[in-house]
């Protein structure tokens, strides 16, 4: 019952003009709200009655979520949230990050032009903010602008092959499901700027060490997750 209830305050009749994006905001709000929880089979026919739509959207909203990574399908078992990240699997996530993403604010100092120094410098002048509201709609603009400025670091370092390794690794939705560290906008919106301003100077060595110094503290911000949360007891398949 007590989920029922869940699942009704966050769910709302998709608007017609924008169904497929109205859908997939909707669904994706339940699995980061832990409403459809983690490793849960996803009852496609249910959500199309509970949204008042057709199935259609609800399996086009299911691909693009598998492609975040935040559900999975399997041949004849349908789809399947995905498990929270392990504290392993945390680990190596932000080992990973700091060896992409420190090279890559790096190449991003090297390779930007005039143009990309301007927007890069717009990006970290425009504050992340949590906006007031419950669960993950108190936070969705501050992960979607978050997820930006990473992305454009790596747009600006010139490898199409390092952005993509970057965006495959769904990060900020990983953790953002995982926890969400309170108070975290304001430290974050300081570290983008410093990165920033390294990359407006030209510097390799100081975005670098910026963006490490950034994902080293995010990680920090994060770890508190691993004692509110239990240990999830299935592998995780990739980040």
């Amino acid at each position: 019952m007590a989920q029922q209830q869940a699942r009704e305050g966050r769910l709302r009749p998709a608007r017609r003009l924008t169904l497929a994006e109205d859908v997939y905001e909707s669904i994706k709000t339940l699995v980061m709200d832990h409403i459809l929880p983690p490793g849960e089979r996803v009852n496609i026919d249910a959500l199309a009655r509970e949204l008042d739509v057709s199935p259609t959207p609800v399996r086009e909203a299911l691909a693009r979520l598998e492609a975040d990574g935040l559900v999975r399908k399997r041949p004849l078992s349908g789809y399947s949230t995905t498990p929270l990240l392990s504290r392993a699997e945390f680990d190596d996530l932000f080992d990973v990050r700091l060896l992409l993403e420190g090279a890559t604010a790096g190449r991003a100092a090297t390779h930007a032009s005039a143009k990309e120094r301007q927007r890069i410098s717009a990006e970290a002048g425009a504050n992340i903010d949590v906006e007031a509201g419950d669960g993950y709609r108190r936070h969705a603009a501050f992960t979607t602008l978050d997820t930006k400025f990473h992305d454009l670091i790596a747009e600006i370092a010139g490898s199409p092959l390092l952005r993509d390794s970057i965006t495959r690794l769904h990060s900020h939705l990983h953790l953002h499901r995982l926890y969400f560290p309170p108070n975290g906008a304001p430290d974050t919106n300081i570290e983008h700027q410093r990165i920033a301003a390294a990359i407006i100077a030209g510097d390799s060595r100081a975005a670098t060490d910026a963006m490490r110094a950034h994902l080293t503290a995010a990680r920090e911000r994060h770890l508190p997750a691993f004692d509110r949360l239990p240990a999830p007891t299935a592998p995780h398949g990739s980040v």
